[in-house]
Formats: structure tokens, C-alpha cells, sequence
């Protein structure tokens, strides 16, 4: 029951203005209609269209729309993207629309073919980021390991490689309006797309409009996350929301004249009265009157109400099989009504067609590509209200039990034509099939988060796909077979998707509490009696308790995973834990971080299980311990060692094609060469890292950090401050956006000192460092950094000798002091600086003694870490180029 297009006129108004924006050559636009379901959107947009291809106005003008779809809709990845670049390749040069045609013929001849799979014969390179990224997720995946930090950037490269394609396409052709209908069931692969698309329309001969139901926008659940991003979107300026309401008289008016010439004028008063203006009520409404009704008909007060009076006129057998096509969905087909209900194919067919025909109730539709070689009739409810009135014909049980029996019947197919989207569609109706199809769903969805994840880098439809698992796995009795084994692996890889969210907190953006998923995990690991998977989710656990209880307890869950893999004797996991634990012991103990690190690169130098198997996450595990051994023997003193190791890991990098560790491993060699005094080769290293990842895109702690760096160097350049402000204010933004828990405070902490380099005596910059230093001690007493701890009572102390509160930074520096003393030396500090600035504050308030005593500690740590530099070049530029290392030797009496 297609829904009468009137009135309108300021919605189709502003319609016309985007394209005429368009055509004047004055750019794109992004347009979004919200209203309650049945308002009109969709005759809007259809009107829109056809007044489009009707007009004799500017020509070559094109309008390409799309829908997105309830059911598998949201979890077709990259769906309506797809969708919409295939209709606009159809107009290409003959050469290229081949391309396109044999994408869109595919499915009809039974090949199937994945979304990223059909995306990357379109767009240029992308193939290359879905393939890699696919490689070291995979492998991930098998061995426990998580780099999820450093595929994130790859889901950033595909949405923008997908975005230069899509843009490509449209620049080949005449200014296009892009329309997507029913955003709120878009997926999130696209919504990412669309995120990077909004922001390039204004330079491009292209516009979006979009249509938003709203019944689901503030309830928990996708549709509230739809709400939230349009939200944003509106928000920030990309996009201009206006909202639908019901129809006014007037339109009731007009819409009764079209349908009803003769009926009398009172008629729309009435529905008028009743409907609200509901767009689908009203012509629901109009399409059960009569003429010799008049005016005073009793009409229905509720759509159910219509509903189930046309419902009464099909015979009991009628009504069952429309009740089991609306349990398939909106759209559903003949054949899978049949299997379920156990009526002839033939018989169900033909009272199907009837039912159309007769009734009002169903449309003939198109089948959905992955059914198109099926040999059945496909039908949609003729409204998304219609149908949910129709499945509400049930009962609970009923509505399970005809779930189950659906996916059943559409697990039958042929394997070589079980697509994506039909193993989307099982598993929707196996997770509503009760308690019989619980171990099926689970794996179902198990089996679709792993491909969401590898083959699309798709990762918040893995999300999605593993909460189903981890609830299916939870709801199966104690002691199932593989019961177990599906929770464990389902929350490694659900937390290894969403360990980039973590923020230092125990719920992410609204999920589960991550430490009590991985403790749940570890138990059910210890139950399955399977040592690697038990290691595998120690390891996990470990992760969890850094993010949210800090790093002492994670050490201990850390060092339990290395101590369970040595009783395993398998050198895969033992080499990841191994490498794991000493990455983050550094931050705690140096010298045991040191030694763990040497025994891993031991271990892969000398086992061709680690070193010769071309893995590509034991050489992620690989290149990660191998810097943070570089960066470990720079922060224990050994300067040229660390140079050598930390050059010669960013060389090879360099040629890697994944090249997904380089801009760490560019930070730690700038450290590296800012410590040796070289300022200009570690400027290099830091705009050589931050130029990759502007080109990778996508927001990174990593660039922050080395951003933050850039921003201390900058800044000591008198002519250049400005520059340095912009750079650390900007590496902040992107930290808190991130918020990598052990990046944080270091981040903080160098904006501090920035502010603090150019703050006076008083005033806001030296405010703002000291409310920066603060929050750092504060964060630093629950999470365990210590190193930032330290650094930033040191930085608290200088902040209030510069203020003259002497007093108070002497209270700083002896808490500095006393942690130092209790753990040593730490990574990304200097003992020196500490000790040197503590010995400034405790001269000032008259502790002479105490205060040379510092600084000939100080002196020691320098000329120590000189001795180790067998460079005599490099030996001078040390001792002479730092600014530091210059105050601390050539000091003398501590100078107030």
C-alpha cells in the first residue's frame, strides 16, 4: 500500500535546493528526514526521485538510492555502500561498467561473493588493506594475541580508500544525490564510511540524503546508537536534520480527493481527528471506506485494529502461512513457508498470489540476491507496521518453534550458495529459536564474527556477532559439551575488538565489564583442560586487570600466563606471553623487563617454530619485543646499543608491508636520538611517523604521542611556540579520544611541560600545567604507572617554585624522590632530571647538604650513561648538546 505523496512542500523544497546546490556547482550537502515510522518518508524520497527524472531542468543530473533493510540489513557489512556504488557504475564507460556488471550478475549465477570481496574489485587498492589486514586478524585470532591496536587503522584505510573510490565513480558523471532510506538499520561499516564521506561533500559535485525512523532512537539498542551519530553528525555542521510530522488537514484533504472523488468533505475531518496525520493510518484508513460509509462511518481508533479486521476475511489455512512468512520477516519467500508449515509448495503459491491479489496485504517483491536462484515466489508486508501486527498473531512458543524451523529450512541450500547473507539470515532465526538452537546460534555467530572481523575489517558487526555467542554460551546448561570452549573464545576475540575503547575504564561505551568477562573466561578455560586456551585467556585477563586495576595486578596474571606456557612447552604461546610480560614489566622493573625481552628474541633466533614460520602475528610479537627491548636499554643507559637495535627494527619496518608497528617504533628512536641530543634527526623520525599515519587516517594514540614529542622539541625554538602550543593542544585532543591507558599520562605530562616552557610567574598557562599534573598523580595512584607518578610530582614541584610556593614543591619533590627510591630507575624517565630538579627545590628551601647529595647522583647517572657510548662524537654531542646534561655536570653549586 504505497503511501499517497502530499503536502510536503517545505520538505520537498529543501530537496530541490539540494540539488540545485549542486548543479550551480556550489558542492554537496548532507540532508537527513525524521519522523515515526509510516510518516511518508519513503513516498517523499520516491517523489523526489521521479520529479528528478521527469524534469527538464538540469540535465544529466542523477539521483541513486538505496534502502536499508531490518533483519540481515544491519549486519550486511559495507551493505548499502555496495549497493549504491554498483547503480552509479552502471553508468561508466563501457570498459568499466563491464567490471560492474559482472559484480552485479554474480550473485545470480550462484557465485557468492562477499561485500569486501566485490568492494575491492571496484576500488582501487583496497584488496591490498583487506588482505593484509585479513592476514594478522586471522592469525590473531588462532593464537591468541591481540593487536587490535594496530589494525585499527586498517578499518580507517579501508573506509577511506572506500570513500576516494565511491568519490572517483561519481566525479566520472553528471552531480549526484546519493538517498539511503531507513538509515537507522544501516551497519556500521557503512556508518564509518559515511562518516569520512559527509566530511568531503562540500568540495565534491555530490549530496546525501537520508531517511531516519525514529520509534527506536531512545531506547537502548543500534537504533539509539543511529540516533546518537546523526546526532553528532548534526551536530558538528555535516549534516541538516528536519523532522516529519503527521499530515495536516489540508493534505488528509487532498489525499482523500485522490482516492475518493465522491466522498464527503467531513471524511477528512474525521480521519483528520483520528489518525493524527499518520501518513500510513490515514491511507490504511481510507483504503477500508466505502461510499456508502459517508461521513460518519465508525472507523477503527487503532492500525492493529485494521489489521485484524483484514485479517478475519482469509481462511484459518490463509492466515498461518502469512503468520509464518511474517516469522522469515518483512520479506519473506514460498518456499520456506512450505518447508515450515508442511503445505505443498504449489499449494502455498497459489494462495499466496490470491492473498495479494485479494487482500491488500502482501506486494510481489524482488527476491533478495541470495536467494535469487531459488525457485520459490518472494512477498513484502505492504507496510513494516502491517507486518509487526501480523507476527504479533502468536505465541511465544509458536514464535520460536517456527523460528527454528526456518533456519532449518534455509540451511538446506547447496554449500556453494550459502552467501553471507543467508548465513546472516539463519542465524537471525536461530537465536530466536529458543533453547533447542542455543549451541547452533552460537556457533553460527561465532563463525560470522570471525569473518566479520578478517574478511572486512569489520569489526563492530563482530562485536555484535560475539555478544550473541557469549549470551548463547551463558544461557546453555553447566557442563554441554563445548560449552565452554564457545564463551572463551568468544569473549578473546569480543574484548579483542573492543580493547581499543577501554579508556582505563571497566565498561566501555555502555558493553560489558571487561574484567568480569575475562575472569569469567579464565574459569571457563580452567575447565576445559585445554593448556593453550587456558593461557590464552590468562593472558587476556591480564589485560584486563592493567585497564582497570592497574599494572601491579596485572603483572602477577601476566607472569602466571608466561609460568603456564613454560609448563606447556609449546614455544608459540610461550613466546606472546613472554613478550607481553616483558613489555609491560619494563614499566615497572627494568632489569626484569630486560631480561624477559632478551630471552624472547632468544627464543625466536634460535626456534624455526617462531622465526621461520612467517606468521604474521609471532612477527608482530616479534617486532613489538624487539623495540621495546630498544627502548628498554635506552632507559637502563645503554645508549648505542639501544641506537643500533631501534635503526636497524625502524629499517626493516620500513619495507614490511604491513608497516603496522612503525610509527612506535619512530617514537622510540627519536627518544633515542633526543636523549643523545640529536633534535634535528628526532624531529625527522617524528614527522616521518605522523606523515604515515596522516596517510593511514584515522585517529592513534601512537600519533599523539609522537605529535606530543614534535611538540616538546617545537617549542624550545623561540621563533616556532606557536607551532609547539598547536602541536601538543591537538596531541591531547587525539589522546582523549584514544586513550591508550599507558599513553595517557605521558601525554599529559608533556603537555604540562610545554605549558610550563612558556608560562611566566604566573597566569593561565601555569595554572593549566599544574591542573594537568594533577590529574596525573591522581590517575597514576590507581593504575600503576609509576613512571608517570614520578614525573609528574616532579613537574608539580618546578610548576610551584615558578609560582613561589616553595613550601608545597618541596612536598613534591621528596614524594618524587621517595618513589624513585623505592622502584629505580624507570622507562620514559630520566633519573637525572628527577634528581636534578629536586636538588633546585630543596636548595631553595635551605637543605644544602641533601641538595649537592642529589646532584652528584645526578652526575653519576649522566657520565655513567656516557661511559656506555663508544662513539666519541656521539660521546661529545651527549654531554654538550642536552640541555639537561649541560646544566647537571657543568652546575657546580646548585644553581637557585
Amino acid at each position: 500500500m504505497p503511501i499517497g505523496f502530499v503536502d510536503r512542500v517545505e520538505h520537498m523544497e529543501e530537496l530541490r535546493s539540494v540539488l540545485a546546490s549542486l548543479v550551480e556547482g556550489r558542492g554537496g550537502r548532507a540532508l537527513a528526514f525524521d519522523s515515526a515510522s509510516g510518516m511518508g518518508k519513503s513516498a517523499l524520497l520516491r517523489a523526489f526521485e521521479a520529479e528528478a527524472a521527469a524534469s527538464p531542468g538540469p540535465a544529466g543530473c542523477r539521483i541513486v538510492s538505496t534502502a536499508c533493510r531490518p533483519g540481515i540489513g544491519p549486519d550486511l557489512m559495507y551493505g548499502p555502500v555496495l549497493d549504491l556504488l554498483l547503480k552509479i557504475g552502471e553508468d561508466q564507460e563501457p570498459k568499466r561498467r563491464g567490471v560492474f556488471r559482472r559484480m552485479l550478475g554474480a550473485t545470480g549465477q550462484g557465485v557468492v561473493r562477499s561485500a569486501p570481496e566485490v568492494l575491492s574489485a571496484i576500488v582501487p587498492g583496497l584488496g591490498a588493506v583487506f588482505t593484509l589486514g585479513r592476514e594478522i586478524t586471522e592469525a590473531s585470532l588462532d593464537s591468541g594475541s591481540m593487536p587490535f591496536d594496530s589494525l585499527l587503522p586498517f578499518r580507517h584505510a579501508a573506509a577511506l580508500r572506500i570513500v576516494d573510490g565511491l568519490l572517483e565513480v561519481v566525479r566520472q558523471g553528471p552531480p549526484t544525490v546519493l538517498v539511503i532510506d531507513d538509515v537507522q538499520h544501516i551497519d556500521e561499516s557503512s556508518q564509518f564510511v559515511l562518516d569520512q564521506l559527509l566530511r568531503k561533500l562540500p568540495q565534491e559535485q555530490l549530496a546525501l540524503v537520508l531517511s531516519h525512523t525514529s520509534d527506536g532512537a531512545y531506547a537502548d539498542g543500534r537504533e539509539s546508537r543511529i540516533e546518537a551519530l546523526l546526532h553528532r553528525w548534526s551536530g558538528e555542521g555535516l549534516l541538516r536534520r528536519r523532522t516529519m510530522g503527521g499530515l495536516p488537514q489540508d493534505a488528509i484533504a487532498e489525499l482523500v480527493a485522490q482516492r475518493h472523488p465522491a466522498a464527503p468533505p467531513a471524511l477528512s475531518h474525521r480521519l483528520a481527528e483520528l489518525t493524527g496525520g499518520h501518513a500510513i493510518f490515514v491511507t490504511l484508513c481510507l483504503e477500508e471506506w466505502s461510499p456508502d460509509h459517508g461521513a460518519e462511518v465508525a472507523l477503527p481508533a487503532t492500525l492493529s485494529r485494521v489489521v485484524e479486521e483484514r485479517l478475519r476475511t482469509l481462511t484459518e489455512q490463509d492466515r498461518a502461512l502469512l503468520v509464518t512468512g511474517a516469522a522469515q520477516g518483512e520479506v519473506f519467500l514460498s518456499g520456506t513457508v512450505a518447508a515450515v508449515t508442511g503445505v505443498p509448495h504449489d499449494v502455498v503459491m497459489e494462495r499466496l498470489r490470491l492473498i495479494a491479489r485479494d487482500h491488500r496485504l502482501l506486494v510481489p517483491e524482488e527476491p533478495p540476491a541470495w536467494a535469487r536462484w531459488e525457485s520459490a515466489d518472494c512477498y513484502r508486508f505492504e507496510h513494516r507496521a502491517l507486518w509487526s501486527v501480523v507476527y504479533a498473531q502468536q505465541s511465544a512458543e509458536q514464535m520460536r518453534s517456527r523460528h527454528a524451523r526456518i533456519a532449518e529450512a534455509l540451511g538446506q541450500a547447496r554449500p556453494e550458495t550459502t552467501s553471507l547473507e543467508r548465513r546472516l539470515e539463519i542465524a537471525r532465526h536461530l537465536r530466536r529459536g529458543g533453547p533447542a538452537c542455543l549451541a547452533a546460534s552460537a556457533d553460527a555467530h561465532f563463525a560470522l564474527a570471525r569473518d566479520a572481523a578478517t574478511e572486512g575489517l569489520s569489526f563492530a558487526e563482530a562485536e555484535r556477532h560475539c555478544e550473541e555467542v557469549i549470551k548463547a554460551a551463558r544461557d546453555l546448561p553447566m557442563g554441554t559439551e563445548g560449552r565452554d570452549r564457545r564463551f572463551v573464545q568468544a569473549v578473546e576475540l569480543l574484548l579483542s575488538l573492543t580493547e581499543v575503547r577501554w579508556r582505563g575504564q571497566s565498561r566501555p561505551a555502555g558493553g560489558p565489564d571487561i574484567d568480569d568477562l575475562a575472569a569469567e573466561a579464565e574459569a571457563a578455560a580452567g575447565r576445559c583442560a585445554e593448556p593453550e586456551l587456558a593461557i590464552r585467556a590468562t593472558l587476556l585477563r591480564g589485560k584486563t586487570l592493567l585497564a582497570t586495576q592497574g599494572l601491579v595486578p596485572s603483572l602477577v596474571k601476566l607472569a602466571a600466563a608466561v609460568e603456564l606456557a613454560e609448563e606447556h612447552g609449546d614455544p608459540v604461546p610461550l613466546f606472546v606471553a613472554r613478550v607481553e610480560y616483558g613489555r609491560q614489566v619494563s614499566k615497572r622493573r627494568l632489569a626484569d623487563g630486560l631480561a624477559q625481552l632478551r630471552e624472547a628474541e632468544r627464543m625466536y633466533a634460535s626456534d624455526p617454530r617462531l622465526g621461520g614460520s612467517g606468521e604474521p602475528v609471532l612477527q608482530h610479537a616479534r617486532n613489538l619485543g624487539e623495540m621495546q627491548l630498544g627502548i628498554t636499554l635506552f632507559d637502563s643507559g645503554y645508549l648505542t646499543e639501544a641506537l643500533t637495535r631501534l635503526t636497524r627494527c625502524v629499517a626493516r619496518l620500513r619495507d614490511e608491508p604491513l608497516k603496522a608497528e612503525l610509527p612506535i617504533a619512530l617514537n622510540y628512536l627519536a627518544q633515542v636520538h633526543m636523549g643523545l641530543g640529536d633534535e634535528e634527526k628526532a624531529e625527522e623520525a617524528l614527522r616521518e611517523a605522523l606523515d604515515f599515519e596522516a596517510d593511514r587516517g584515522g585517529d592513534s594514540a601512537w600519533h599523539a604521542y609522537n605529535a606530543a614529542l614534535l611538540a616538546r622539541i617545537v617549542a624550545r625554538r623561540a621563533g616556532d611556540r606557536e607551532e609547539g602550543r598547536r602541536l601538543i593542544a591537538e596531541a591531547w585532543a587525539e589522546t582523549e579520544r584514544t586513550w591508550l591507558a599507558n599513553l595517557v599520562p605521558i601525554v599529559r605530562n608533556l603537555y604540562a611541560e610545554v605549558l610550563l616552557a612558556d608560562a611566566g610567574e604566573y597566569g593561565e598557562e601555569l595554572d593549566a600545567a599544574e591542573r594537568l599534573a594533577v590529574a596525573t598523580c591522581v590517575e597514576t595512584r590507581r593504575s600503576g604507572m609509576v613512571r608517570s607518578e614520578i614525573a609528574a610530582h616532579s613537574l608539580r614541584s618546578r610548576i610551584l617554585v615558578r609560582k613561589g610556593d616553595v613550601e608545597g614543591a618541596e612536598e613534591h619533590a621528596r614524594e618524587a624522590l621517595r618513589i624513585l627510591g623505592e622502584v629505580g630507575d624507570m622507562p620514559a624517565l630520566r633519573t637525572e632530571e628527577v634528581l636534578y630538579h629536586s636538588a633546585l627545590v630543596l636548595s631553595a628551601r635551605g637543605f644544602e647538604d641533601e641538595a649537592r647529595g642529589l646532584l652528584d647522583r645526578a652526575r653519576d647517572a649522566v657520565l655513567r650513561k656516557a661511559d656506555l657510548i663508544a662513539d666519541d662524537a656521539v660521546r661529545e654531542r651527549f654531554l654538550s648538546g642536552v640541555s639537561l646534561n649541560r646544566a647537571v655536570l657543568g652546575a657546580g653549586e646548585v644553581d637557585r
